[in-house]
């Protein structure tokens, strides 16, 4: 089966009008074309190491601070969901522990396993990749749901010199950890997972050697 690319077409991002292959101006909306992004791999990259080095403290600082007539208490995320579990509430638990460790990690894992399916070959069919590409952009929005509980909570808990819950330094981290990951799955261009074994990779260098597309 002949993609568009290799039957001389190419698609607008922003309207998906098909032109000609070498039309620079969208004949619809007027916007840029391009075959591909040629910086798409080294964007998500940047995008990537950043969530991951926000992701790291988003779990070390507390994310919730309580403050009370006899003391203030301070828990994490992982420490937040565990004490949830402790006093029953399991599947209040079970939903923060999804939505702040597994689901990151499994974006984590997925957009790198996709850079370097791209980079170096893949290693699972095209249609599963691009699953797995549609699957991360769809859930990325869910990783706020601490963020959102903590936004809560302080805006409801606030009794003066009672009880007072604020959040803590961790949200900050772990809301831009959130951010740059669904940026980093925004910058990947999905079709260089259908390149990959059909047409020359753009975002690949020629080797000097041969002239043809480098596989590192």
């Amino acid at each position: 089966m002949k993609t568009a690319r290799e039957m001389g077409l190419i698609g607008c991002q922003r309207c998906t009008r098909v032109s000609p292959a070498g039309t620079e101006l969208c004949p619809r909306c007027g916007g840029r074309i391009a075959s591909r992004d040629p910086m798409s791999v080294q964007k998500v990259v940047a995008w990537w190491l950043l969530g991951v080095a926000c992701y790291i403290p988003g779990n070390l600082y507390p994310m919730l601070e309580t403050k009370t007539l006899v003391g203030r208490q301070s828990s994490t995320i992982i420490g937040g969901a565990v004490d949830l579990a402790r006093h029953g509430a399991w599947g209040v638990a079970i939903i923060i522990l999804l939505a702040s460790a597994v689901i990151p990690m499994a974006k984590f894992v997925i957009i790198m396993g996709l850079v370097i399916g791209v980079r170096r070959g893949p290693q699972t069919s095209d249609r599963l990749r691009q699953r797995l590409y549609e699957m991360v952009e769809y859930i990325g929005r869910w990783s706020m749901i601490d963020v959102f509980v903590v936004a809560v909570l302080s805006a409801l808990v606030q009794l003066q010199t009672l009880v007072n819950i604020s959040p803590g330094r961790a949200s900050i981290f772990f809301a831009l950890s959130v951010i740059f990951t669904m940026i980093s799955a925004q910058n990947f261009d999905s079709r260089l997972i259908w390149d990959t074994g059909h047409t020359p990779n753009p975002d690949l260098p020629p080797d000097p050697a041969t002239g043809k597309e480098s596989s590192a």
